[in-house]
């Protein structure tokens, strides 16, 4: 059985529980309650393990902070034997207008410490990433606020579609492959 690690990064504690920063784990909560799945407290995170179409997903949320993500990636991966192939990062993009889907194979960090993290401790960036964007309307010197910001009324509105649409991307990733999840989602 084909086995993935879905890792949604974000920060833990309630203070950032809505925050634009933690839609990676907005995002693997969605696709972990559409596959039924129950997150479990364990090392370096919160784990749910699930089956899709004879696959078999390990969610991770870790709780090592953004900027350390790395550390529970990589001990996951060598834990359940998951390949590059079989791993895909679930993250926020300021680069991308909002809800905006981008599924990648490799990338820079982009300036996103979770992936700088996660590249350092993984030795490469060829890996799967999925980015949703979060759009970028603030001036300049207040992107900490804006990262670590609500969602507007209208992003707000249109949240629940686009993290239905996500899991449908991550879903896709995992039983079509890494290209046919691209076709059919980038700039949805």
């Amino acid at each position: 059985m084909k086995k993935f690690l879905i890792v949604g990064l974000g920060n833990i504690g309630s203070e950032y529980l809505e925050t634009r920063h933690n839609i990676g784990f907005k995002i693997v909560d969605a696709l972990n309650e559409e596959l039924k799945g129950d997150f479990q407290e364990v090392k370096h995170g919160m784990l749910s393990n699930v089956r899709f179409k004879g696959r078999e997903l390990f969610i991770l949320k870790p709780n090592t902070y953004m900027n350390l993500s790395g550390k529970a990636v990589s001990y996951w991966m060598q834990q359940e034997k998951i390949g590059l192939d079989g791993l895909l990062i679930v993250t926020d993009d300021l680069n991308l207008p909002f809800g905006t889907i981008r599924i990648k194979a490799k990338g820079s960090d982009g300036g996103h410490n979770g992936l700088k993290d996660i590249q350092a401790r993984l030795g490469t960036p060829n890996y799967p990433r999925f980015r949703f964007g979060i759009g970028a309307d603030f001036s300049k010197g207040q992107q900490v606020d804006y990262v670590l910001g609500t969602w507007d009324s209208e992003e707000a509105k249109q949240l629940s579609e686009r993290l239905s649409k996500s899991s449908e991307a991550i879903k896709t990733f995992t039983f079509n492959g890494l290209k046919a999840s691209m076709n059919a989602f980038n700039n949805t």
